[in-house]
């Protein structure tokens, strides 16, 4: 009897039978571009203060931690601007718990949640273990999401939440803001909850907008955010929303008591204090994304433009081949199970040189085989 056998012998609910848990392999290889996390790592200046920061809480880790955490509420309104004050801001281990709490708190049996697929994998999963309905909207050919369809799909469908994922994640693509402000209008007769879900936001190209700016006088609208990903954090787990005070306290109804340990809040303040140095990362990792957009447009794939550090990428004849083949180079990038494509993360300025290298390296085998990687244009 297999794993999943023995998992089937128990009573578990109905609506978790068959299913998968979310993951993404983990595999151990020189150059890891499949999870989008940040490869340049924590810069020197922040790691020293973290230490210290993580040190000075040790003395008092028999005591709970600041179940409001009012000091990191503080530093994350000083970091995100827009006139956000401390009673803006939640936080939780990861921008998923986030969405977790939020679902708990707004969702749940008889009530439902609408994203656009193809987006985040975890929402669904969120959606089923909280026992709220998912439902699966629509999105043009090209993967775009247009405000007039967005907004007509909410009226006819009427979710209790709405995820919108900018940039989306795994296009890369933003959303204007005419199209969360048409989302947003679209809910009222709902009273839908508007999740913005911005993980990716740091890395967007300059000009490209953030919902932060549509908070005020939208009560049911929240921003999501992370500090996996520009801040270089995912081991801490960091993810936190800005929104109406109201619903930080409705959130308070469902988080588990002292949800955020000390050291992880020690660790995010921190890192907070030092973004300068963080977020000098940000624009290498840009320059790096751009520079794998180009070298696949030159190689005769279909990226995506992209708003985040990871790149979309179409023309993929046999997408698992392919990542099978980066990886037997030592380069390990996301097949998202799409038709046609593959998804890779911006890594350092060798990293990307290693990806590059080894899809030049493998078209060229592949050409004098006659087996081409690429897929005819349509």
């Amino acid at each position: 009897m297999d794993q999943f056998e023995r998992l089937a012998q128990l009573p578990l609910r109905d609506d978790l039978r068959g299913q998968h848990p979310y993951g993404a392999p983990q595999l151990d290889v020189p150059i890891l571009l499949n999870v989008n996390e940040n490869t340049h790592g924590v810069p020197a200046d922040a790691r020293v203060a973290i230490m210290d920061a993580v040190a000075a809480e040790l003395e008092g880790l028999n005591r709970y931690p600041d179940r409001e955490f009012t000091v990191l509420r503080q530093e994350l309104a000083n970091y995100l601007g827009h006139g956000l004050q401390p009673e803006n801001l939640w936080a939780a281990n990861g921008s998923n718990e986030v969405l977790q709490q939020i679902l708990q708190a707004f969702g749940g049996p008889g009530r439902s949640a609408l994203g656009f697929p193809p987006t985040y994998s975890m929402y669904p999963l969120l959606a089923s273990g909280t026992g709220t309905a998912y439902i699966a909207g629509e999105r043009a050919g090209n993967y775009e999401l247009s405000a007039e369809s967005a907004a007509r799909q909410v009226r006819d469908l009427a979710p209790n939440i709405v995820f919108l994922c900018s940039p989306n994640n795994p296009t890369g693509t933003a959303l204007g803001a005419d199209v969360v402000k048409a989302v947003y209008e679209a809910g009222e007769a709902a009273q839908a909850i508007i999740i913005v879900d911005e993980a990716y936001a740091e890395f967007a190209h300059d000009g490209t907008p953030s919902a932060l700016s549509l908070l005020p006088g939208r009560p049911r609208l929240i921003v999501s955010r992370t500090m996996s990903k520009a801040f270089a954090l995912a081991g801490a787990r960091l993810g936190y929303l800005a929104a109406a005070p109201e619903v930080s306290d409705a959130l308070r109804l469902v988080r588990l008591p002292y949800h955020l340990s000390a050291i992880t809040q020690a660790t995010a303040v921190a890192a907070l204090r030092h973004s300068a140095s963080l977020l000098a990362n940000v624009e290498q990792i840009k320059i790096q994304r751009d520079r794998m957009v180009n070298g696949l447009v030159e190689l005769g794939f279909s990226p995506a433009p992209s708003d985040s550090n990871f790149v979309f990428f179409g023309g993929v004849e046999h997408p698992h081949e392919l990542w099978r083949a980066l990886l037997d180079r030592g380069v390990l990038i996301r097949d998202v199970g799409i038709t046609g494509h593959l998804r890779v993360t911006a890594g350092t300025e060798s990293e990307t040189t290693a990806f590059l290298d080894g899809l030049r390296e493998i078209k060229a085998g592949e050409a004098e085989s006659g087996l081409g990687i690429n897929a005819e244009p349509s």
